[in-house]
């Protein structure tokens, strides 16, 4: 972990640098299918969410969840990403939903600097480093 300053204007910038963006989506969708048929299943997609733990902490304090609430959430966000809703997530529907997520993030953040503690293979670290690498040419 470390702690990195950005903005939403960071996120975009990614996002908007297709060959960046997609290189990463394709890397971790190939990390997240474990059995290596081009899909993604709910097992394989859980696992992703779960390693997140949003919904287990508060400001980084573990806390106790209703395991129903964390369940219905996790099921949520799996129909979230299956768009066409034949229970599995290919490659471009991931794409898809994670480039909605990444810039309603970026839209929440707006562009006045923040500091976050982000993970080392984050999608928002690997948007901060791309944008170091930018300012450094």
């Amino acid at each position: 972990m470390s702690v990195e300053v950005l903005d939403g204007a960071t996120i975009v910038s990614f996002v908007e640098d297709e060959e960046a963006f997609n290189g990463l989506i394709h890397d971790r969708f190939s990390n997240l299918d474990t059995n290596h048929d081009g899909f993604l299943s709910y097992a394989e997609m859980l696992k992703e969410f779960q390693s997140l733990r949003v919904f287990e902490t508060h400001f980084g304090i573990d806390v106790k969840r209703d395991p129903d609430e964390l369940a219905h959430v996790y099921d949520s966000l799996f129909v979230k990403f299956d768009h066409d809703a034949n229970g599995a997530v290919d490659l471009e529907e991931f794409r898809k939903e994670t480039k909605q997520m990444m810039l309603a993030m970026a839209n929440g953040l707006g562009f006045l600097p923040v500091q976050m503690v982000l993970e080392e293979d984050s999608f928002l670290k690997k948007a901060v480093q791309r944008e170091a690498i930018k300012m450094d040419a």
